[in-house]
């Protein structure tokens, strides 16, 4: 075979509609179509002339459809193994030679790479975690990130060689690519969605966040924040003491930081932490009184729930307002709950404050089904329930 070989060239499928997503694309249509996998084999062709791109891509496709996100990039991985070189060092080379330019390191945001090259994390992964190769695999997972976040990847490492893995990334909070030093928070996350689970500490990656939450660049720093919102669920007065500590240094911009706080704290917040409340500013006992909350009986699904509430305070109070909804559960069982941002004010003294929303109840969301039936809403002032009312979602 020599490299005489045209580029290939494959359309899309049409795409089937996600599971409960009636007319729309799931997620893994959109992200890994068969044209993307085309992509793949041309990338590699180019980068090893001999590759057999069209019996990779037919490989692929017979079991691409139907699968999800995830399964998608197992899969994808499963067959690069069988159409790459036995020996995994250079398997990988081909795989880094056929990479794209990385991502643009001037940026600060916004530019989240391509969904596809995790298929390259996921192959280093799943041959290179044993002990010879640890090294030769962090070093191609650096280069991957700054095509596509190696997150879930880098915990097969973090799991299989803790100390070797930590201290590396603790040398790339350095890194002058952002999205290395966002892998070393975000790799690190006690509960990344969507990614394997991690044997360390919840608490093994202060030292690394300690490192990366004066970065100047905000994908950076809302990794951070997520890390630490994370951390919340176990050690609460873990976070409110780290981001104390933080702030007491001048080390990150004021607004910087008070967004790292803000973003670090909102699950605490909704559960009404007193230590955090007083950290963002807000006194947590409550001088406050709720009037008329008010929602309609009925909604139909489709549209939005109004609602409407009434504060007064006998003196100036600064509040943070959230609402939870109870959602109807399938065959008429009760669903979750999930707490939504309303406002961040001040009520002051004597003078009643009115606060209005439109909340969407959207058919067809990939993230929460929204049904018809028995559903709530619940009213939290500085985390605390302080209000409810039932309404009814029906039909369109």
């Amino acid at each position: 075979m020599g490299d005489e070989r045209p580029a290939m060239n494959i359309a899309p499928a049409p795409s089937r509609p996600g599971p409960g997503v009636t007319g729309q694309r799931s997620l893994a249509d959109r992200l890994f179509p068969p044209g993307k996998v085309g992509e793949i084999a041309s990338r590699l062709r180019r980068a090893q002339p001999a590759f057999p791109a069209e019996e990779f891509v037919a490989d692929v496709l017979t079991r691409l459809d139907g699968l999800g996100l995830k399964e998608r990039i197992t899969w994808i991985s499963v067959v690069l193994e069988k159409h790459l070189d036995t020996d995994y060092r250079s398997a990988v080379g081909v795989l880094l030679r056929s990479l794209p330019p990385p991502c643009d390191p001037a940026l600060s945001d916004g530019d989240f790479g391509d969904f596809i090259y995790a298929v390259h994390s996921e192959f280093v992964a799943r041959r290179g975690s044993a002990d010879a190769d640890v090294d030769f695999s962090l070093d191609a997972l650096k280069q991957i990130t700054t095509r596509f976040s190696a997150e879930d990847a880098i915990r097969t490492f973090l799991n299989a060689s803790p100390g070797r893995t930590m201290e590396t990334l603790a040398e790339w909070t350095h890194d002058p690519h952002y999205h290395v030093r966002r892998l070393c928070s975000e790799g690190t996350r006690p509960r990344l969605p969507w990614s394997r689970r991690l044997s360390l500490p919840a608490t093994a990656a202060i030292p690394i966040l300690d490192n990366l939450f004066a970065d100047r660049t905000r994908y950076v720093t809302r990794s951070v924040a997520n890390h630490l919102n994370d951390i919340a669920k176990s050690d609460p007065d873990l976070v409110v003491d780290t981001l104390r500590r933080w702030r007491a240094t001048g080390r990150q911009a004021p607004r910087e930081m008070d967004y790292i706080i803000r973003h670090a704290t909102r699950t605490l917040v909704k559960t009404g932490h007193r230590q955090t409340l007083r950290l963002l500013g807000v006194d947590p006992d409550l001088r406050v009184t709720v009037t008329d909350l008010a929602i309609p009986p009925a909604v139909r699904l489709g549209s939005a729930l109004d609602i409407s509430v009434t504060l007064h305070a006998a003196e100036e109070t600064e509040l943070i307002i959230d609402y939870a909804l109870r959602f109807a559960g399938p065959a008429g069982r009760p669903g979750g709950r999930k707490v939504y941002k309303f406002r961040r004010l001040t009520v002051p003294a004597g003078r009643p404050v009115t606060l209005t929303k439109a909340h969407p109840l959207r058919a067809g969301m990939t993230t929460r089904t929204i049904r018809t039936g028995d559903h709530a809403i619940e009213l939290l002032v500085n985390g605390t329930p302080q209000a409810s009312r039932d309404f009814q979602v029906i039909p369109a």
